[in-house]
C-alpha cells in the first residue's frame, strides 16, 4: 500500500525553567505592571513588553517542521463460514456481498483491509459459530489510532461474548428476514436402560423465525398445530407419533438388546423449511439386562456340579434357581418319614407356569429319572424353539438309555451320542470355526491352528454326531466337543464332557472356563456383541470406524451412506478371529449407515444436535446492540428495494462522528501519522532576546527621565 509523506509545521515550547516558575513569575510581574498602569507611570508600556519578553524566553518558543508518514487506517471483514450458512443459498449470497464490499473498500486509498473468514465446523468441537472472538483478533496489534471499524458478513447465529471489538462495527446479514423454519429439539433422553423395561423421552419442536414473533422465554415463535415424527431403533421400522408444536411432549420406548441402541427421530419439514438438518436427531441409549434368571438342572451328583453353581452365583446379575434330585422315587432305604427332612420342589411352577421368565436353563449330567414328566421335555424343547436359551452339559449319562435325548429334547439338541465314551486325556482344541466364533474366538491359550493349546487337558468325552449347527471345539480323536445351534428363535449349546471343572481347578495349568461359559451364556441370549454375523460401527474424533465378524472368509464390500446421502465403498481387512474392520474419515456430523448387503448399523458422528443448527434462521437480534453500541448499524443483504447489490454505501467519517446511517455504513478515518523527521529553528534565540529585553527597558527609562 502506498504511503504517503507530508510536512506539518506548528510552534513548539521548550521552557528554561518549570512552568510553575514561569507562572509565579508572570503573576508578580502582572501586579507590578497593573499598578504603573493604574498610576500611569510613564514608560507601562516599554515595561510590559520587556516583561512579556522576558517570559517568552523563559518558554523558549521554536518553529518545528515535521515530515509526517501517513499511516493507514485498518477495517476487519469477517465473514461467516459455518455450517449454518450452506443453506437457503447463504454462502452464495454471503460470496457476492464479499466481493462488491472489498471492491468498494479497493477505492479508498489509507485504507488496509483484513478479510477474516471464521466459523468454520471443527471436529468433536460442538462451540457453535464464534465471529466475535475472530473479529478481536484480527485487529489485536493495530493501535487504536488506526482502527477504522470491523465489518461482519453472516446469518446473525453467532455463540461467543461479543468482546475486545474497537472501533465502529457494522453486520451484513445474509438471509431472509421473513423466512422461519421447524427444529426438533431433546429435551431429556436416558443414557442407560433395562430391556424391555418402558423408556421414556421428552421431545419438542418448535417452529422458529422472525424474533417480534416470540412468544415464549425459550422458543423464538411457537405456532398453534402438530407435526408428525417418526422413530426407529437401529434404523428399524419406524413408528409415527403426532406432537404438539411448542410443547414438551413424552414418547414412550422400549430397548430390545442389551449394549448401544442408536435412537433415531424426524420430524416432517415445516411450511417455510429453512434445512432439514435440525429437523433430525440421534440418541445413543445402552440397554442394560436386568438380573438374569438362570435354571440350572443337576442329574447325578459330580465333581464338576458345584463348579457349575459357583461360578454362576459369583455373578451378581444371575438370579440362580438350583433343581436338584436329592432323594430320587426310587430309592428305598427304610428312612421313616418322619425323619425326612427334603422339601418338595415346586417342579410345576417352575417347568410349567415360570418357565418362560427364565433367560437360560442348563442341564448338567441330567437324566431321565421318573421326576420330570415327559410333558415337561415338550415343554422345555418350545421354550427353546420361541427364544430361550438352552445349555446343555453331557456326562456318562447322555450315552446311556436313560438320556435326555430320547425325550421331546432331541429336536432341539444337535448332537445325537452314539453310545461310545472315550476315557484318558485330551487336549480340547478350537475348530477352524471355533476361532473365529465369537465365543471361542481369542480364548487364552488357545494358541494356534499349528501349536496346542496351552490350558489342562480333560479325561472324558462322550462321543456325539452333530446333526445340525456348528462345531467349535474338538476333543479326543477330533470328535465334536462344543456344538452351538439355532433352534427356531432360540438357540441351543451342547458340552459333551462332564471336566470342564478342571480348568477352574487349575489342573495342569486350567483353562478359561469361566470365560467360555460367560461368552456361552451371552450368545445363548442373543447379546449383540457376540452374534457370529455382526457388523458394527464406531465413529470416534472425526474417524469411522467399521468391525464386521463373521463365520465366513469370504471378503465382502461394504457400502456407506453419508449423512449427505452420498455413498461410499470400501473393502475390509481381516484381523483374525473372525473379525474383519476398516477406517474412514467422518467429518460430517451426523448418522452414518453401513450395510454389507445382508446387515446394516448406524454410527452418529459428532452431535446430531448441535448448537450450530439449534437455529438456523437468519437474524439480527444478536448483532444489533453491538452494531449500535460502538455507533455502526445492521444491514440486511435481502433488502434490495434501496441498494442494488444489498451492500450499502461506504463512507470514511470523522473520529467523532456518526459512522452509520439508514443506507450507509462509515469506517473511521483517523489521520494518524508517524514523524520521520524534524526540524527546529528557535523563533527567539538568546541574543535577540537580551537585546529586546535591554531595549525596551532603556526606553522605559528614557520615558520615565524625559
Amino acid at each position: 500500500m502506498t504511503q504517503n509523506l507530508i510536512v506539518g509545521s506548528s510552534i513548539n515550547f521548550a521552557p528554561l525553567v518549570p512552568y510553575f516558575i514561569v507562572a509565579l513569575l508572570a503573576a508578580a510581574m502582572l501586579v507590578l505592571l497593573a499598578l504603573a498602569w493604574f498610576r500611569r507611570a510613564n514608560g507601562s508600556l516599554w515595561r510590559t513588553l520587556a516583561c512579556a519578553t522576558v517570559l517568552l524566553a523563559l518558554l523558549n518558543p521554536s518553529w518545528v517542521e515535521e515530515q509526517r508518514e501517513m499511516l493507514p487506517d485498518v477495517a476487519a471483514v469477517v465473514v461467516d463460514r459455518s455450517p449454518s450458512q450452506a443453506v437457503a443459498g447463504r454462502t452464495e449470497a454471503t460470496s457476492k456481498a464479499l466481493k462488491t464490499l472489498v471492491e468498494k473498500l479497493e477505492q479508498y486509498k489509507g485504507l488496509e483491509v483484513r478479510v477474516v473468514e471464521a466459523g468454520a465446523a471443527r471436529n468433536g468441537d460442538d462451540r457453535g459459530t464464534e465471529l466475535f472472538d475472530a473479529g478481536s483478533k484480527a485487529l489485536l496489534d493495530v493501535p487504536e489510532s488506526q482502527i477504522a471499524g470491523t465489518i461482519f458478513i453472516t446469518d446473525g447465529q453467532i455463540h461467543d461474548q461479543p468482546s475486545g471489538l474497537r472501533g465502529p462495527v457494522h453486520a451484513l446479514i445474509s438471509g431472509n428476514k421473513n423466512r422461519r423454519d421447524r427444529r426438533l429439539i431433546v429435551k431429556k433422553a436416558p443414557a442407560y436402560g433395562l430391556v424391555d423395561g418402558d423408556l421414556a423421552m421428552v421431545l419438542r419442536i418448535e417452529d422458529s423465525g422472525d424474533e417480534d414473533l416470540r412468544k415464549s422465554k425459550d422458543s423464538e415463535a411457537t405456532f398453534k398445530g402438530a407435526a408428525r415424527i417418526s422413530l426407529s431403533l437401529d434404523g428399524g421400522q419406524p413408528v409415527q407419533y403426532d406432537l404438539r408444536i411448542g410443547v414438551d411432549e413424552t414418547i414412550p420406548l422400549s430397548l430390545t438388546h442389551a449394549g448401544p441402541t442408536v435412537v433415531e427421530i424426524d420430524v416432517a419439514a415445516g411450511p417455510q423449511e429453512i434445512t432439514m438438518r435440525n429437523n433430525r436427531a440421534a440418541v445413543v441409549i445402552n440397554g442394560v439386562r436386568d438380573r438374569l434368571k438362570v435354571l440350572l438342572v443337576s442329574g447325578k451328583p459330580h465333581a464338576g456340579e458345584r463348579t457349575w453353581r459357583n461360578l454362576l452365583k459369583a455373578d451378581p446379575s444371575v438370579d440362580l434357581v438350583h433343581f436338584t434330585i436329592l432323594r430320587p422315587p426310587e430309592k428305598q432305604d427304610g428312612t421313616p418319614v418322619r425323619e425326612l427332612s427334603l422339601i418338595a420342589f415346586p417342579i410345576y411352577e417352575l417347568f410349567e407356569v415360570r418357565l418362560d421368565e427364565f433367560d437360560l436353563i442348563i442341564f448338567d449330567r441330567y437324566h431321565r429319572r421318573g421326576v420330570l414328566p415327559p410333558a415337561y421335555f415338550v415343554n422345555i424343547a418350545e421354550y427353546v424353539e420361541n427364544g430361550g436359551a438352552l445349555l446343555a452339559a453331557a456326562g456318562p449319562e447322555f450315552a446311556s438309555p436313560l438320556t435326555i435325548h430320547r425325550t421331546a429334547l432331541n429336536s432341539v439338541l444337535p448332537a445325537a451320542p452314539t453310545s461310545k465314551i472315550f476315557q484318558g486325556g485330551y487336549l480340547p482344541r478350537l475348530t477352524e470355526t471355533g476361532r473365529r466364533h465369537p465365543v471361542t474366538a481369542d480364548l487364552k491359550g488357545s494358541g494356534s491352528s499349528a501349536t496346542n493349546p496351552e490350558w489342562g487337558r480333560w479325561f472324558r468325552h462322550i462321543d456325539a454326531e452333530v446333526n445340525q449347527g456348528v462345531t467349535v471345539m474338538t476333543g479326543a480323536e477330533d470328535r465334536p466337543l462344543l456344538v452351538l445351534d439355532r433352534v427356531g428363535e432360540g438357540r441351543v449349546a451342547q458340552i459333551l464332557s462332564d471336566h470342564a471343572w478342571l480348568w477352574t481347578r487349575g489342573f495342569e495349568g486350567g483353562g478359561p472356563q469361566a470365560e467360555l461359559l460367560r461368552r456361552m451364556s451371552h450368545w445363548l441370549m442373543k447379546e449383540p456383541e457376540l452374534e457370529e454375523e455382526d457388523l458394527r460401527a464406531v465413529a470416534d474424533r472425526g474417524r469411522l470406524t467399521i468391525t464386521r465378524r463373521s463365520l465366513s472368509t469370504v471378503p465382502a464390500p461394504i457400502t456407506i451412506t453419508l449423512p449427505n446421502g452420498q455413498q461410499r465403498s470400501l473393502m475390509l481387512v481381516q484381523k483374525g478371529g473372525g473379525r474383519a474392520t476398516a477406517e474412514m474419515t467422518a467429518d460430517e456430523p451426523g448418522i452414518y449407515r453401513i450395510q454389507d448387503g445382508k446387515r446394516k448399523t448406524l454410527a452418529v458422528s459428532g452431535n446430531l444436535n448441535s448448537i450450530e443448527f439449534a437455529r438456523v434462521h437468519a437474524t439480527s437480534s444478536i448483532m444489533d446492540p453491538v452494531s449500535k453500541g460502538s455507533g455502526g448499524g445492521t444491514f440486511w443483504l435481502s433488502d434490495t428495494a434501496t441498494r442494488a447489490t444489498g451492500v450499502p454505501a461506504l463512507r470514511r467519517v470523522k473520529p467523532d462522528r456518526r459512522a452509520s446511517g439508514t443506507d450507509w455504513l462509515g469506517l473511521v478515518a483517523n489521520g494518524a501519522y508517524r514523524v520521520t523527521g524534524v526540524h527546529r529553528i528557535p523563533l527567539l534565540p538568546p541574543g535577540l532576546a537580551l537585546f529586546l529585553i535591554a531595549g525596551f527597558l532603556g526606553i522605559a527609562w528614557w520615558r520615565e527621565g524625559h
